[in-house]
């Protein structure tokens, strides 16, 4: 795509008038059509895409736009009032949280979509959760209100009960399902009528007309109290039942929303063009700019102090690197939210995570897929950088003369793995190149050498992100590749306290070998990793061969001992041990951990861990039990059922193992009609006799 496109308008509004948001919600949830929505009414595209046919802004892959979910997340720039919203769409599907998460990170706000006929969804709550982290203030859009079964009341109580976060109402659905005209606004006391065009630029504005006035009077009257109950000038107007002004209880709401004590919610049909004016509204009044936020924190690279940075674009650089994109025509884009101070292109800007000096070749401001040529970047900007050659994802660019760190972006382990390899020899360079700038855009996305095998295993998030991968290997890159069966992301640990020692002693003319250690292993709670204590006392080991048993220990703990999974959640001890003189060296300190590890570990209980999955099936009701029958004999553990117009939900958590290519099997038991989705839940030791076929699988050759 060309640079000379002029995207926006005057980008130079004051910092109160900027809001950097995010729209979030469970896969399938309307994100991308309320997006587009968004983008049409305030004048910034002309025509309403459509997620179905591939021609929506925000979906500009086409593996996007072939499979009509949203993959990688888009950044897009539009105004409303004379106030600037930077807005990044975020996928839905599991299998690309790492969008999600990274995005949370550098957004000041977020509109969370629900289904008016589903509720809270599994990936509602995970988001949801991921929003809570990052202390992201929300408010919350109850789409499809025109779907059979919606119920703006029914998710109302679905959000309170399974995400136990204070909602507060801001409207009243105008009829329900087919019947779905518009919303009354509760601050205003207004109808808003959808009745005068199909892609709902006109409407009508009226008073509350005599069959919705009851209704609308009570549910303003909570709306108020809860809004008050957050003021305590406002509460004690409330009390003395005095008329609280529109511009008080507005003030009163943004404060208690920018805090997260309350969540204000809103419904509308984004399909059907209904609902979204009061969405842009709400994003003015009540989520925040980034002079409401705190000062951003971080730490000294050298003290390890807390430091703090006023974000405005007088101050200091700031700034985080929070994504990195493979572009055929420029090569990297690595995407920036600027906390602070002003980045110019050209310039030279301190990668404080690595310590390393780049330059910026060029900034951009982005539009999806297209590109506005900038020259200078401001605090609260979410801009692209051409040029940075050692920066990746997670890391902070500063000034060098005031560096600071800023916290990292935390990403979940890959859960499942293929074996890859290129149909020709002459494809083997050109695959690594790809696969590995491929890792540096997603870090869930890792790829591994296994040198017993001669495989080059790929590891995502699920089944479908590993198909995406190879189909843009292929279209993006060149690449044919064949790949084997998926493989389940195993991990070792242990269940008990053990000793072990390791002695590597060698002789062979001249300086021999030496190296003896002894460990402690403990197991520790799932999901903390690996720890290593130095606990050697007396000079028994010199403590500039510590590190080399460290490594040793690390090593063997990453290939695995039992079955070759990668081991977690074990504390290693180095308490005792011996050294030579003259023999003892690094090398064999660290093959001595090797062995003390492996000694230790098997005297350990060990075990090995599968992922487990939280599982929703939703299933016409006459396949109810087929459908739960299938699940128990996979291992999976049903936790409820929601039933909802002859459709029944299915909530378990099952193995990860038991349900690979589950697609098919939930179409046959449901002559076509049924559907799942999954999300990684948790860690959980195998059945006894499935470890022992995996560590004998596992075991080199002739080994028994």
């Amino acid at each position: 795509m060309p640079d000379a496109i002029k995207i926006t308008k005057d980008r130079n509004v004051s910092m109160d008038k900027v809001r950097n948001i995010g729209i979030i919600a469970h896969i399938d949830g309307g994100k991308t059509t309320t997006t587009e929505r968004l983008l049409f009414y305030t004048g910034n595209i002309h025509k309403i895409g459509s997620v179905d046919e591939g021609t929506t802004t925000t979906d500009s892959m086409i593996q996007e736009r072939e499979r009509g979910i949203t993959i990688q997340s888009a950044c897009v720039t539009t105004f409303w009032h004379d106030y600037r919203i930077n807005i990044i769409d975020t996928p839905g599907h599991v299998d690309f949280t790492a969008e999600v998460e990274r995005s949370l990170r550098v957004l000041d706000g977020a509109i969370m979509i629900f289904d008016g006929n589903a509720g809270v969804q599994a990936q509602s709550e995970t988001v949801w959760r991921q929003a809570d982290k990052y202390k992201v203030p929300r408010i919350a859009f109850v789409n499809k209100m025109d779907k059979v079964g919606a119920s703006f009341q029914n998710t109302l109580d679905s959000i309170t009960q399974k995400l136990r976060s204070p909602i507060v109402p801001m409207v009243l659905p105008i009829g329900e399902e087919h019947e779905f005209m518009g919303v009354i606004d509760l601050m205003t006391m207004k109808m808003v009528v959808y009745d005068k065009d199909e892609e709902g630029m006109e409407f009508t504005v009226k008073d509350v007309t005599p069959d919705y006035l009851a209704a609308a009077k009570a549910a303003r009257a909570k709306m108020v109290e809860k809004i008050a109950g957050e003021d305590e000038k406002l509460m004690e107007k409330f009390l003395n039942d005095e008329e609280i002004p529109v511009a008080e209880l507005k003030a009163a709401l943004r404060h208690a929303t920018i805090t997260r004590k309350l969540f204000p919610v809103f419904c509308g049909a984004a399909w059907r063009n209904k609902g979204i004016h009061p969405i842009l509204d709400a994003i003015i009044d009540y989520l925040p700019s980034p002079l409401d936020l705190p000062p951003i924190e971080g730490f000294d690279i050298n003290t390890n102090e807390k430091l703090f940075r006023d974000q405005n674009k007088n101050a200091q650089l700031s700034a985080i690197l929070f994504k990195v994109q493979s572009d055929p025509h420029v090569g990297t884009l690595s995407y920036v939210r600027i906390y602070s101070g002003t980045m110019k292109s050209g310039a030279e800007v301190f990668n404080a995570t690595r310590q390393k000096t780049e330059r910026i070749g060029r900034l951009l401001l982005m539009h999806a897929d297209k590109r506005e040529g900038i020259e200078e970047g401001y605090a609260g900007e979410i801009i692209a950088c051409i040029g940075l050659k050692d920066s990746y994802t997670g890391d902070t660019l500063c000034d060098k003369a005031a560096p600071i760190s800023l916290s990292p972006i935390q990403f979940p382990d890959p859960v499942i793995s293929l074996s890859i390899e290129p149909e020709t020899t002459d494809d083997q360079e050109k695959m690594s190149v790809a696969l590995n700038r491929l890792s540096l855009e997603d870090p869930t996305f890792k790829v591994t050498y296994n040198h017993e095998t001669g495989q080059t295993i790929i590891s995502g998030m699920g089944e479908l992100y590993l198909e995406i991968v190879v189909d843009r290997l292929k279209r993006e890159f060149g690449v044919n590749v064949k790949t084997g069966a998926p493989q389940v992301a195993y991990r070792e640990t242990i269940s008990a306290n053990a000793e072990g020692e390791g002695k590597y002693i060698h002789q062979s003319g001249g300086h021999g070998q030496y190296g003896h250690c002894k460990i402690k292993v403990e197991p520790k709670t799932r999901g903390e990793g690996i720890e290593f204590v130095n606990a050697v006392k007396g000079g028994a080991i010199p403590a500039n061969f510590i590190p080399a048993i460290e490594k040793g220990v690390r090593e063997s703990l990453t290939k695995g001992i039992i079955a070759g999974y990668p081991c977690t959640d074990i504390k290693v001890t180095v308490y005792d041990g011996s050294f030579h003189e003259v023999d003892s060296s690094e090398m064999a300190f660290k093959i001595a951990g090797n062995y003390a590890i492996k000694d230790a570990f098997e005297h350990a209980s060990p075990l090995v861990l599968e992922p487990i999955m939280k599982m929703e099936v939703a299933t016409p009701s006459e396949f109810l039990g087929t459908v739960i029958g299938d699940l128990s004999s996979r291992r999976g553990q049903v936790g409820g059922t929601t039933d909802s117009f002859g459709f029944t939900t299915v909530e378990a958590v099952i193995p990860l193992e038991a349900v690979r290519g589950y697609a098919t099997v939930i179409r046959s038991l449901t002559q076509g009609r049924g559907s799942f989705y999954m999300e990684p839940s948790h860690y959980d030791p195998v059945p006894t006799a499935i470890q022992m076929q995996l560590v004998l699988k596992n075991q080199p050759q002739g080994k028994k």
